[in-house]
């Protein structure tokens, strides 16, 4: 059951992997629309691998507790000791992707944000921005 569960988990783990590479590939094009596609996927994706990652930590709790004397290593067989390997490989390969990923749309952020300030001025006072009202959107300087 323990090598099941760590099998499904690593595969939800490689598909989001798989879809954040995607992701920042498509927004260092400006292709958000892809991106905005695979948000439902990806937080199916999420919601999979937590249920999944909640089945391998009872099953993981039932041995601890049956045998509570012994280290994981010699509970579990060397081929799901490797899977736990590599789900912690891949969970930190994920990390880092999202890290990645974060640090671009932030700069997208921002220079959006920075464009549209430009576009249509905001006055702030205290902490509430008021846009002024102006005849016409845009004003042009000759």
């Amino acid at each position: 059951m323990l090598g099941n569960y760590l099998t499904k988990a690593l595969e939800d783990l490689n598909s989001l992997i798989n879809f954040t590479y995607q992701d920042i590939e498509d927004i260092k094009i400006a292709n958000h629309e892809a991106i905005f596609s695979r948000a439902s996927l990806k937080e199916e994706l999420i919601t999979s691998f937590q249920n999944k990652k909640t089945l391998l930590d009872n099953e993981i709790a039932k041995l601890m507790a049956a045998y509570p004397n012994e280290s994981l290593e010699h509970l579990v067989e060397p081929d799901q000791m490797a899977l736990l390997k590599q789900l912690k490989e891949h969970l930190e390969t994920l990390k880092v992707q999202n890290k990645r990923y974060a640090r671009l749309v932030l700069s997208v952020t921002e220079f959006f944000n920075s464009l549209l300030e430009r576009m249509v001025p905001v006055e702030m006072h205290g902490y509430r921005k008021i846009t002024p009202k102006h005849r016409s959107l845009l004003e042009v300087r000759a």
